[in-house]
């Protein structure tokens, strides 16, 4: 019996899992002993793709036994009619409610077999003619068990298409909204006839002066309702009140019994406030009472029964307040609390089965859409459609919300709402509660309703639940991107009319925030957002953010230009805008930079990608100088080529510096973590600029003429570079077995300047000039020597300032060996044994006389030149470099290429006061921070202090001065610091 009921001729092969399956198909004529009817083979095959065949089979078996007169018709029509064998086997198969309604009212199966079913613009007058009754409206329980047949019988000419094509592949498969649409037309016919028979009951010789209108609020009003909803509803009444009231609520229990129930808890003050009130009343009550989710409530509001002038009339004064809504205090924030205590209120147990209110369920969707409506609708009556998926259709069409994420977002909404129509037609209960997870009959069951079907080993209620996690995963965190973007909090906080950005009153509001040139502002707005291009319509959704951001800058007008040449710059660059409106810090900090700073902008042009990094301060921060400089390395070493090899490390530098000043700027690193990120990518360009010259170099000459060894000097030797500092270097060879010194010269000396040259060919970047202006003889001496003549000259021919030069000395690219033996070499030179001879720092000091009198540019002020002025960069480098030279050699912890390490030094050995070196170390500090800050300000490398106007804001603010503190106590602080450092210079340079 096993294998029978197994093989071919058994209806386990259709799908059929029920014992009395082939008593069912026996009765109806379509099985007979030897296996299915042929006459009724389509029947059975459409059976087996209904989402559960047993109750699809049952249910016809009920009709038929019901109606045994009509059963050869319908039998008939099932077998010839494929229109209606796939809607009516596809509403059996899912729905059992739909089924008991068929088998209790014989005949309406004919509903579904005409080509189209009825037209949803004449649903409400198909209900109509169902309750009247000799041209009169009927009242009481006929009129109710009238519209309740009518309903249903409407409800199921929209199941049958819904799920027709489930059955026949041939069958139209209508769209989510499509359907969504026909529910909510249905509902809102049943509301218009409820509303015709509580007239006929509460007012039989007619209404009068009493108006009243019905408004669909929630799902009803966005056109979106499910097979199964509570319909949200607010009542407008004019004249006799409680007349109205009357009516109104006649009308909510008639439909109640009949359709779905009516709820009015939407009303001011919810079910305490009076059912029905006048349009004054309601104006009243949102001017002044109505809280947050009301207003977000009132954006689904229309008008759908009755009077329409009344109806219109209040969604008019809705719509005025509902989108000016985003300008009350804390909006944001208590739309994003009221999700949080929506989602609160789910029974743990039941979190991940909930498909409305759970995380990642469709109050997710609506709370993000509704939200991003509210705020940006303001300004963009575009986005104002009462449809959720309209309005996510919008959001994505205007820039808004990225396309890929409105696309996502949407898929994974209609599947959702399609497993929520398919869990409520079962029985047509209100239930939003997916199936336990564990329950594989009911999963299965599903998932063929929804239309999945098995694949490989898998079954449909696994695949079901698969897809139902992966769109509730994709909706919590696009939900979490999108309804938590900081930006949103920053566009509320703008005021409606200064969202337009063309009104007449722009000029003066950009002169009120602080542009000095308010015309040429709104020039740059117009640019940025002329058109009707996606690129313009992101544009004017950041702008009035950005406007308000620039204007607590210290240049305005510079960072609003700066934006719109960055942004022209990278229209071609498809993540840049989605960038700003997705990561609201980006934008933040992005208006920080440009309004500070003319090197960033200039930067941002070549090297974009940095702008990626601004949303997250551990990114923008987070290489160490030795990564960044490892990695620089590997990326030249690949390139084919010099040109090749010198280019990627000028954009990789380029690079570098944009990050360091964005971090620097933004306050993530201090001064002395700039210097040596600066200092180490300069290396690295060395080093990788180097080894590419000794390639090309090699490849002509067969061979290696000599080692090289690059030697840093000055501040790269100290590694204390700004972004503006030249490379001070030497270059030291060593001939290669059998080669002379002077075709080992030669060689270098050919190399060094092919690095020179390429590094220092003009570009739009910061220069990179190498300069070896500090080697034996200067400029007039050779570029390159070997160790042997460095070691000859300097025992022969070096002056005391060489000497000094050579304090600053390290190994910093080229060859390792070589370039340990120079540093052996030189550290008697500039460590002397017994220190520097009392007339040797005489010259030293006649030195610095010199130069603070001879190279003081004309003009400077003394007081505010961080190299060369009181208290600056050369008065304790040169302080510092004194000491080290009269006892770095019985100190050791002095022999240091650093200038705040030499100074920790000194107090350390007891040198100098623990005092003293502390002023002449903040002094440094400070002026180095404010010598970088000014170029950062400027563009250009600068040694003076802006003494006045927006580049001394700049510089103050960058320094840690508030937006509202006056520039010129910074100056004060900055003279006060470097006066008590020069008294300690004056104290101990001479002394020392």
């Amino acid at each position: 019996m096993a294998e029978q009921s197994r093989g071919a001729g058994s209806p386990a092969r259709y799908g059929f899992t029920d014992d009395r399956a082939e008593e069912h198909l026996r009765a109806a004529g379509w099985w007979t002993d030897t296996g299915p009817a042929p006459e009724a083979l389509d029947i059975l095959v459409a059976l087996s793709r209904s989402a559960d065949p047993d109750l699809a089979l049952r249910s016809l078996d009920r009709i038929r036994e019901t109606d045994e007169q009509g059963w050869p018709a319908l039998t008939a029509a099932l077998r010839d009619n494929p229109t209606l064998r796939g809607r009516l086997v596809g509403v059996l198969g899912t729905s059992s409610a739909l089924g008991d309604f068929l088998v209790g009212h014989p005949g309406e199966w004919t509903r579904l077999a005409a080509d189209k079913c009825t037209d949803a613009d004449c649903y409400a007058d198909t209900m109509l003619d169902a309750v009247r009754e000799d041209g009169e409206i009927r009242t009481g329980a006929p009129a109710e068990n009238a519209l309740r047949t009518a309903y249903r019988g409407l409800l199921l000419e929209i199941a049958g298409t819904d799920l027709g094509h489930l059955v026949e592949g041939k069958l139209d498969r209508p769209r989510y909204a499509e359907v969504a649409q026909q529910l909510t037309l249905l509902a809102e016919a049943a509301l218009v006839t409820g509303l015709e028979i509580a007239q006929a009951e509460q007012a039989p010789k007619g209404l009068g002066d009493t108006r009243l209108a019905v408004i669909a609020m929630g799902k009803c009003g966005g056109r979106e309702l499910n097979y199964v909803s509570d319909v949200d509803v607010i009542f407008v009444g004019e004249g006799d009140l409680q007349l109205a009231t009357r009516i109104a609520s006649t009308m909510m229990r008639i439909v109640g019994k009949a359709c779905f129930e009516v709820d009015a808890a939407l009303r001011p003050e919810g079910k305490q406030g009076a059912l029905v009130r006048t349009l004054e009343g309601h104006t009243a009550y949102y001017a002044k009472w109505a809280r947050t989710w009301e207003f977000q409530a009132l954006l689904k509001a229309r008008p759908v029964a009755g009077d329409a002038d009344l109806g219109n009339q209040y969604a008019e004064m809705v719509t005025s307040m509902v989108w000016s809504a985003a300008e009350r205090e804390n909006f944001v924030a208590d739309v994003q609390q009221m999700r949080r205590r929506v989602e609160g209120h789910v029974p743990s147990e039941l979190a991940e089965r909930e498909l409305k209110l759970g995380r990642g369920g469709l109050r997710d969707v609506e709370f993000a859409v509704q939200l991003l409506q509210l705020v940006h609708g303001r300004a963009d009556p575009n986005l104002r459609s009462p449809s959720t998926v309209e309005a996510l259709t919008a959001l994505g069409s205007g820039g808004y919300v990225g396309r890929s994420d409105a696309a996502e977002l949407e898929m994974s909404y209609e599947f959702l709402r399609t497993v929520e129509h398919r869990l409520q037609l079962r029985r047509l209960r209100r239930t939003h509660l997916f199936p336990d997870f564990n329950d594989s009959d009911e999963l299965r069951v599903l998932g063929r309703a929804i239309g999945i079907r098995p694949e490989m080993a898998r079954g449909e209620g696994e695949i079901l639940l698969v897809e139902f996690r992966r769109h509730n995963q994709r909706i919590r965190r696009l939900h979490e991107k999108l309804f938590y973007r900081p930006l949103l909090q920053s566009v509320a906080s703008v005021s409606t009319e200064d969202l337009r950005l063309t009104t007449k009153q722009a000029a003066q509001r950009l002169a009120a925030l602080g542009y000095a040139a308010p015309d040429g502002a709104l020039q740059h707005i117009r640019a940025l957002t002329s058109g009707v291009s996606r690129r313009a319509a992101i544009q004017k959704a950041l702008l009035p953010v950005l406007l308000d951001l620039l204007a607590d800058t210290p240049d305005p007008d510079g960072g609003l230009l700066a934006y719109r040449k960055v942004s022209e710059a990278l229209e071609d660059t498809p993540w840049y805008l989605r960038v700003l409106r997705d990561e609201g810090a980006v934008v933040e900090r992005l208006a920080s930079l440009l309004g500070t700073s003319k090197l960033v902008p200039d930067l941002l042009v070549r090297a974009p990608e940095v702008l990626q990094l601004l949303g997250d301060p551990a990114r923008l921060t987070g290489r160490t100088p030795a990564e960044v400089a490892k990695s620089l390395r590997a990326t030249v070493r690949r390139q084919p080529g010099l040109n090749a090899a010198v280019a990627a490390a000028r954009s990789l530098r380029r690079h570098e510096v944009l990050r360091v000043a964005a971090a620097d700027l933004l306050g993530l690193l201090d001064v002395r973590e700039v210097c040596e990120a600066l200092s180490s990518v300069w290396v690295a360009v060395l080093q990788s600029a180097l080894s590419a010259a000794i390639r090309k170099r090699c490849a002509e000459l067969g061979g290696e003429a000599a080692k090289i060894a690059v030697i840093g000097m000055g501040r790269l030797g100290g590694a204390e570079l700004g972004y503006g500092s030249d490379a001070d270097v030497l270059f030291v060879c060593e001939p290669a077995e059998g080669v002379s010194d002077g075709d080992a010269v030669r060689y270098a000396s050919s190399v060094a300047e092919t690095v020179r040259k390429m590094l220092g060919a003009p570009s739009a970047d910061p220069p990179l000039q190498v300069d070896a202006d500090l080697r034996p003889e200067g400029r007039g001496g050779p570029l390159v020597r070997t160790l042997d003549s460095y070691r000859a000259y300097y025992a022969r021919w070096g002056e005391v300032w060489e000497t000094q030069a050579l304090l600053r000395a390290r190994f910093v690219a080229g060859d390792a060996e070589l370039g340990e033996r120079f540093i052996e070499m030189i550290d008697p030179i500039r460590y002397p044994d017994g220190g520097l001879d009392a007339s040797r720092a005489r010259e030293v000091r006649r030195m610095k006389a010199r130069v603070d009198t001879e190279r003081m540019p004309r003009g400077a002020d003394p007081t505010l030149h961080t190299k060369l002025g009181r208290g600056g960069l050369a008065d304790v480098e040169w302080t510092v470099q004194l000491f080290q030279l009269r006892h770095a050699f019985e100190v050791p912890d002095l022999r240091t290429t650093s200038t705040p390490r030499a100074l920790a030094a000194l107090a350390e050995a007891g040198l100098a006061e623990p005092e003293d070196t502390a002023s002449l170390t903040e002094a440094w500090l400070l002026a180095t921070r404010v010598r970088n800050a000014a170029m950062l300000v400027r563009g250009k490398a600068v040694d003076q202090v802006p003494s006045s106007g927006r580049d001394l804001a700049a510089v103050a603010r960058i320094l840690g001065q508030g937006a509202d503190d006056d520039p010129g106590e910074f100056l004060d602080s900055y003279r006060r610091t470097t006066r008590r450092a020069h008294a300690v210079v004056e104290r101990l340079f001479y002394e020392a």
